[in-house]
């Protein structure tokens, strides 16, 4: 794009923009198939958006100007920016169980596997959402096949959308049994119940019972069987003629669901770079990094920013340190970290800047898009850019070490 751009002689920004498909234009097919085998579909976004919010973030239109300052001072700067949309969230199914003790707390089990990110708190402020509990009287429990046996894994940015979603329904299959004991216990219509911190109550009124409670009346270990035992137990609810167990039900206060998808999500996002080239070095310095992303709904903006803070180190290590040197019969050569350049945090762009859209998805109950790779995928492409912005000549290859650097510049010279 941005060669074109350079062709055209035209606003990099602008040339983007010209050419993006429009908010009216999703959901939008490209009849292509994905690579989980289904249409390759876009379900939401506002590209548009996305890029004026960049624009604002990164000061795209005060560039030149600080371009000029530095100029004056014998600095040499350019700005980059790089687009991108994902496949998240693809299939085929994740599954969730909710399970409200006697002493009120939750456990949830999912079947899948964590490796930091956050899918603790995540799944916990889901289901203190929808159960109305509080939210440190969740706990969630993750690769426990005795208690979630089927689950496909965490990769491909899907753990939110599909394991999320499963606790979200989960959870509600959860309440629904709840109310429905409630509404027995307290006689009340279900309508009229809510559940705030762990206990139902009648709106309106002083009657409440918790959620603690309703999961001993779930599971009916024993009958009063006349009225003096029934006042004095709290076993006996609601009408008595009844099964204890009714058709369909089982004992617990609990709930099992899944939730499969007909095809992936995507989410998008733009970054955008300045930095600067030492003219007699080489040295490449990150001065300033703006991230923009849309993953639908946010379920907790921190975890969220603390994924693309971590997505553009590693960005950065690929774009300018981390490389695979073979000799010329194939021997790696810096296979140990003496030798292998990673980014420390001095390399890391200081106070990322990050802004969020929310283009809800209409493919999962929490309208949400995955955001694991989100920090990553367009970093050596912005840094690219922006070199080639400061230097005039094209990058054609990452990652770029000043070496590199001051040899294109020798060719370029010549």
């Amino acid at each position: 794009m941005d060669a074109i751009a350079g062709y055209l002689g035209r606003d990099r920004a602008e040339v983007r923009a010209v050419n993006f498909i429009h908010p009216h234009e999703f959901p939008y097919d490209h009849g292509l198939i994905f690579q989980d085998g289904r249409p390759l579909e876009y379900d939401s976004g506002d590209y548009p958006a996305l890029l004026e919010k960049l624009r604002t973030l990164i000061d795209w239109d005060g560039f030149a100007a600080f371009r000029r300052d530095c100029a004056e001072q014998g600095r040499t700067v350019g700005i980059g920016l790089a687009c991108y949309v994902e496949g998240t969230g693809v299939g085929p199914y994740e599954g969730a169980h909710v399970h409200v003790a006697t002493t009120g707390r939750v456990t949830v089990a999912t079947g899948l596997t964590t490796q930091g990110q956050s899918h603790e708190t995540a799944f916990a402020q889901i289901v203190a959402d929808e159960l109305g509990v509080r939210f440190s009287d969740v706990e969630v429990v993750t690769g426990d096949t005795r208690r979630m046996p089927y689950a496909v894994g965490t990769f491909a940015s899907r753990a939110a959308v599909m394991s999320g979603s499963a606790v979200l329904k989960a959870a509600r299959r959860t309440k629904e049994k709840a109310l429905r004991l409630a509404a027995d216990a307290l006689e009340a219509d279900v309508a009229d119940l809510e559940i705030v911190d762990g206990v139902v109550g009648v709106r309106g009124t002083e009657r409440s019972i918790p959620l603690g409670t309703l999961s001993v009346l779930s599971n009916p270990l024993r009958y009063a069987f006349d009225e003096a035992s029934k006042a004095a137990t709290q076993f006996s609810v609601g009408d008595t003629d009844a099964l204890p167990v009714p058709d369909g039900e089982q004992p617990g206060l609990e709930g099992t669901d899944f939730h499969s998808t007909p095809r992936a999500t995507y989410a998008s996002g733009m970054h955008a770079a300045i930095v600067e080239t030492d003219p007699d070095t080489a040295e490449i310095r990150i001065l300033r990094y703006a991230v923009v992303h849309d993953c639908g709904h946010l379920i907790n903006p921190m975890v969220v920013e603390g994924q693309i803070h971590g997505g553009v180190a590693q960005g950065v290590g690929g774009a300018l340190y981390e490389r695979m040197a073979y000799d010329e019969s194939g021997q790696l050569l810096n296979a140990s970290f003496m030798d292998f350049l990673m980014p420390y945090v001095s390399e890391v762009p200081d106070g990322i800047e990050i802004d969020h859209l929310e283009t809800p998805s209409p493919l999962n109950p929490l309208g949400i898009k995955g955001a694991g790779e989100a920090g990553v995928i367009p970093v050596s492409a912005v840094i690219a850019a922006a070199v080639e912005d400061a230097e005039g000549f094209p990058v054609t290859a990452m990652p770029i070490s000043p070496s590199d650097l001051f040899s294109l510049r020798e060719e370029h010279r010549s």
